[in-house]
């Protein structure tokens, strides 16, 4: 199967636009799973949380799922992307999972980043997984996690251990140091990783944000199997067997999984 993941330059508040330009950059996208960066329709730095208001929209039924499950009508390819959405009174940093067979489910960002805490309420569904198959037939488990939940191991292993094959990280990274430590959790969890940042910047109140770019695709055994710049737009593609995830035996005497002591682990 092929995965990919887009990364571009979202701009603030512009759902319309930012909607067809991802457009324009997946035309006559070819794989099975397509990974975008947090927030794509709206921008990440917010001014206020009329702002946020203004762009927040419920999932499913807003216009970012609607146009997630056109593309992924018209490509046959599921679709990973961060949105902010609208619950009642609150508001969620998620990440929508859309397939060929429509609406799959939403996950909300358990660990906040900075400003994201005044803004945005803390995912309460915790981790899950997602069956889901491939154009030629092969079964595969998506796992999901948004940003800066990649600065928490536990997130990674709580999909790996719900029996994740690869792991969707819809991110607007300002950190340095994501694009390292993604290859540590793909070899730690034996797991697919796919990584789709923003670039350019944003500012807000003052304060400039600059996004690394950098999205990044790692294998099991915690290479980086492609890595875009740090900017400027890039839609970029790998072909991998997700079965490969599966075999978490490193030694005739070693597994990652069965050899955990947990008991061991908690304070």
């Amino acid at each position: 199967m092929k995965i990919a993941y887009l990364q571009f330059t979202p701009s603030y508040l512009d759902v319309t636009g930012n909607l067809d330009r991802a457009g324009e950059l997946l035309a006559g996208a070819d794989a099975d799973l397509i990974v975008l960066p947090e927030l794509f329709t709206s921008g990440y730095h917010f001014r206020s949380t009329q702002d946020l208001a203004d762009v927040a929209e419920p999932i499913p039924g807003g216009p970012a799922t609607d146009r997630l499950a056109a593309w992924a009508d018209a490509t046959d390819a599921t679709f990973v992307a961060g949105i902010a959405e609208r619950s009642d009174d609150a508001f969620y940093n998620s990440a929508v999972v859309v397939s060929p067979n429509g609406y799959e489910g939403t996950y909300r960002k358990v660990h906040l980043y900075y400003k994201e805490k005044t803004l945005f309420a803390p995912g309460d569904d915790g981790f899950s997984v997602y069956e889901l198959t491939a154009r030629n037939g092969t079964s595969y488990t998506l796992g999901v996690m948004v940003c800066f939940d990649w600065y928490f191991p536990e997130a990674a292993r709580s999909l790996a251990l719900q029996g994740a094959d690869i792991i969707a990280h819809p991110s607007n990274l300002v950190r340095p140091d994501c694009p390292r430590a993604m290859p540590i959790r793909a070899l730690e969890n034996h797991i697919f990783t796919i990584t789709a940042n923003r670039a350019g910047s944003e500012t807000s109140n003052g304060e400039t944000l600059t996004f690394i770019g950098q999205s990044e695709i790692c294998d099991p055994d915690g290479h980086i199997l492609i890595r875009a710049d740090h900017t400027g737009d890039h839609f970029e593609t790998v072909k991998i067997d997700p079965v490969a995830a599966r075999d978490r035996q490193i030694t005739a005497h070693n597994h990652i999984f069965q050899d955990r002591r947990p008991e061991w682990y908690a304070l």
